[in-house]
């Protein structure tokens, strides 16, 4: 087995600090990262490019944009080198020293608390603004004092009495630090060199920091931290995705990844092994609190506390439109300049202003050009006008002696003056929210249980704060479409595994290093017990430097007690055999990392079914609401899987994992499914009775908990009966999500019938996949067990 002193896994903030101070240290580096370099110029522009730049493996998706649906929250981080990097808006902001709070009480019980100081931080603070070249935009010099909404939030905020500043960004201005700032400047390149080999220029103000730079101005760890790191001899590697993490006997760890080959048809890469003596997880909030929750039976004794202290930092999106000034349009301009140029502080109650409540920011935002052209539609009831008069002009032009054949004019007018465009700015909120969520594993897949109510005071006032703005600059304020249901969209997710003062406030300490397992660091977002108020990537990449340097004066102390030097790299442990098991996928994973080492050695089965029929609504018996006049149609769309087929085969239910979606108008239209069970072939009180079961949890449009509840009755008869039993199944919808055991007595709110159609049912041969080491002997098998069952079942009487 490969072995080597640390793997760090993610090319985060965390990661790429952690795997530069390490490699720079003399220490072996593997830095695994499961998404694609973007080197300048190869960010994805055009339709058909953005309609690939996605993360779903199990599609064929390698992107970097990974979107995550939560009850609660939207969420989107980034996969590829250089993580959240890539597409973050470039802020370099400290967390506010009085910010970093101790046993403050959260509303669900436990308490936020910060082990680790802004006097810790700022030694760290410091060198991290120095690598990522932290400077403030330069509002002050030609050509970037032409920057309407930069000037915009500043009369707003002196207008409101609030504080307005240029926060530091991680991007060249420059060719070079103290050269005069200019738009697209080669730049020069630093003594590390650069891992992409190509070169890059100074911001043009193009506004595209978040879709990916492709002037290379963004100074994003691919350019900085990770060449650093090559450079040190780090061994960085792409299309990497790490499955499960477990202790290693005799010391250190064992990581479980595949490689993905994107060019390849195959999917099912083989699952190989490396060891290392310390092991850096990076991936993120969510990839790294779901790869500690799916390998949580490795480490027995690992803090209650994970999955806790889950946030989004108080992320809040809105946008001002159609701002004016002497009832003038007056420009604000968001795709001209960098994303964010100006941030706008609310004081706290604990910067010792009374009745304050928690502190925020609130920060301009921006957006590429070419988004006017999608932006100015929505403008409906002047471009409407425009077209009628447009219209009436030529048609009057038609009866006359002399008509204007020149329609330059006309097509000028009907373009209009892009008003709508050019006067409203998104605006981006942040802040102290309450750190009260949670994430969790169900059905083997990452799930959050988080909600705005708790933090609805904040909320509430950074709001009112954008309202104040939107007023101040003539503007109508407009908050994010989802808003209406309290969802959210956060960009910062935070929490997860967090850091404490000991094993039952957080699972790391102070430094990362996980409670009871010495030499497993977490260096991302996953660590930080609460919001960090304004844009936390500065406070994880500081953290990251603190941890990797208590880290190596940990490694150099004990190689002095070994009676070593102190210096060079750390001697293997050993070097265990391999397992031999392949690779077992998880197809409930919803992201990059996920994956156990108890799916070693197994075989999955899964298929794809989908039935359609009708439902109605107020009705209880399923044969009543098949043919009812007010009935509508219903429908669903599952995959059927059994993480062990063996196991579901055995099982006296069979019972296996139903995902999907099930789409009705009375139910929301299209909703995911939540949870869900199958049973095949359960037995219903006799030899010749079985029963096919389903059981779907879902949230209806109004995000009431509702469960589908359905039969298909596999009864002793002719073998003609076999298609229509098998294909029919009948349903009854329930309030609230429910047990089998619960439904006697329970709301029915509808029933119905649905049926596989024959098209259909022919699909669904094809959809039928296995994963693991027996997988055309568990076909077989399966094939024995589904026409052995039909028999018991259709089989003639021998009796």
């Amino acid at each position: 087995m490969e072995h080597v002193d640390a793997v760090v896994i993610g090319s985060g903030f965390g990661g790429s600090v952690a795997a530069y101070r390490l490699a720079e240290a003399g220490r072996s580096v593997v830095l695994m990262e499961r998404g694609q370099p973007y080197p300048p110029g190869s960010f994805p522009r055009s339709p058909s490019e953005m309609g690939r730049a996605f993360w779903d493996p199990a599609a064929g998706l390698y992107g970097m944009f990974d979107v995550w649906r939560f009850k609660g929250c939207d969420s989107v981080v980034s996969s590829g080198l250089g993580g959240g990097s890539l597409i973050y808006a470039n802020v370099l902001l400290r967390k506010d020293e009085r910010w970093f709070v101790h046993d403050q009480p959260l509303p669900g019980g436990g308490y936020e608390s910060w082990p680790v100081s802004r006097a810790d931080l700022d030694p760290h603070y410091d060198a991290v603004e120095a690598m990522l070249g932290a400077t403030p935009y330069p509002l002050s010099r030609a050509p970037f004092d032409d920057t309407p909404k930069t000037h915009a939030m500043q009369d707003a905020a002196a207008e409101l009495g609030l504080e307005c500043s240029l926060p530091p960004l991680a991007v060249s201005f420059a060719s070079q630090p103290g050269a005069e700032p200019g738009l697209s400047l080669p730049i020069v390149d630093a003594g590390y060199g650069n891992v992409h080999g190509v070169g890059r220029r100074t911001c043009r103000l193009c506004g595209e920091c978040d879709i990916g730079c492709n002037e290379g101005s963004k100074n994003s760890l691919d350019h900085t931290y990770l060449s650093a790191a090559a450079h040190h001899g780090a061994d960085l590697r792409t299309g990497h995705e790490v499955k499960a993490i477990r202790p290693r006997a005799g010391g250190g760890y064992e990581v479980d990844y595949v490689r993905h080959d994107v060019t390849a048809e195959a999917k099912r890469p083989p699952l190989r092994t490396i060891s290392c003596d310390r092991l850096v997880l990076g991936a993120g909030t969510y990839g790294t609190t779901f790869l500690l929750l799916r390998s949580r039976a490795a480490f027995p004794g690992l803090s209650d506390a994970l999955g806790t202290r889950f946030c989004g930092n108080g992320d809040l999106l809105t946008f001002l439109l159609k701002a004016k000034d002497r009832n003038r349009v007056r420009p604000l301009d968001a795709s001209r300049g960098p994303v964010i140029t100006s941030a706008i502080r609310l004081p706290d109650e604990l910067d010792g202003v009374p009745g304050a409540g928690r502190g925020a920011y609130i920060e301009d935002g921006g957006y590429p050009s070419f988004v006017d052209w999608m932006v100015q539609p929505f403008d409906m009831g002047d471009q409407i006008e425009r077209a009628v008069r447009v219209l009436w002009q030529r048609f009057t032009e038609f009866f006359r002696d002399a008509p204007d054949t020149n329609l330059g004019a006309e097509l000028s007018e009907l373009i209009g003056d892009g008003a709508l465009s050019v006067s409203s700015l998104p605006l981006l909120g942040m802040g102290r929210d309450t750190a009260d969520g949670r994430l969790l594993l169900k059905d083997r897949r990452l799930a959050a249980e988080w909600t705005t109510r708790t933090s609805e005071e904040h909320f509430q006032r950074v709001r009112k704060t954008m309202q104040g703005i939107a007023d101040v600059l003539g503007a109508d304020y407009a908050d994010n479409p989802m808003w209406f249901r309290k969802r959210v969209i956060t960009v910062h997710p935070l929490g997860g595994a967090p850091m404490g003062a000991h094993a039952d406030e957080g699972v790391c300490d102070a430094f990362g290093e996980v409670f009871g397992f010495p030499g497993l660091y977490i260096a991302d977002g996953a660590a930080m017990p609460g919001p960090v108020g304004p844009n936390p990537s500065l406070t994880i990449a500081a953290f990251a430097d603190r941890m990797a340097e208590r880290m190596l004066e940990t490694t150099a102390a004990q190689r002095r007690a070994a009676g070593g030097t102190g210096a060079g790299p750390v001697a293997g442990t050993g070097s265990p055999q391999g397992n031999g098991s392949a690779y077992a996928p998880d197809p409930g994973s919803l992201t990059a990392i996920g994956g156990s080492p108890e799916d070693a050695g197994r075989t999955s089965l899964s298929f794809t079914e989908e039935m359609k029929g009708h439902l109605t609504l107020g009705v209880s018996e399923p044969r009543a609401g098949e043919t009812a006049g007010d009935r509508e149609p219903f429908s669903f769309r599952l995959t059927i899987t059994a993480d062990d087929a063996a196991r579901f085969l055995t099982d006296p239910e069979h019972t296996a994992r139903a995902e999907g979606w099930i789409e009705a108008a009375g139910c929301g239209g299209r909703r995911p499914v939540q949870r869900g069970w199958f049973n095949l072939f359960a037995p219903a009180g006799g030899q010749d009775r079985r029963v096919m079961k389903y059981r779907l949890h879902f949230t209806d449009g109004a995000g009431r908990p509702r469960t589908l509840s359905g039969q298909k009755n596999v009864l002793h008869g002719p073998p003609t009966r076999i298609w229509p039993d098998t294909s029919t199944l009948y349903v009854r919808l329930y309030e609230g999500h429910l047990t089998e055991d619960q439904e006697p007595g329970a709301a029915v709110t509808g029933a119905g019938v649905l049926h596989i159609q024959l098209t259909d049912f022919a699909r669904q041969l094809t959809t039928f996949r296995t994963v693991g080491p027996d997988g055309a002997g568990t076909l077989l098998e399966f094939g024995r067990f589904f026409a052995g069952e039909l028999w018991e079942v259709y089989g003639p009487d021998l009796t």
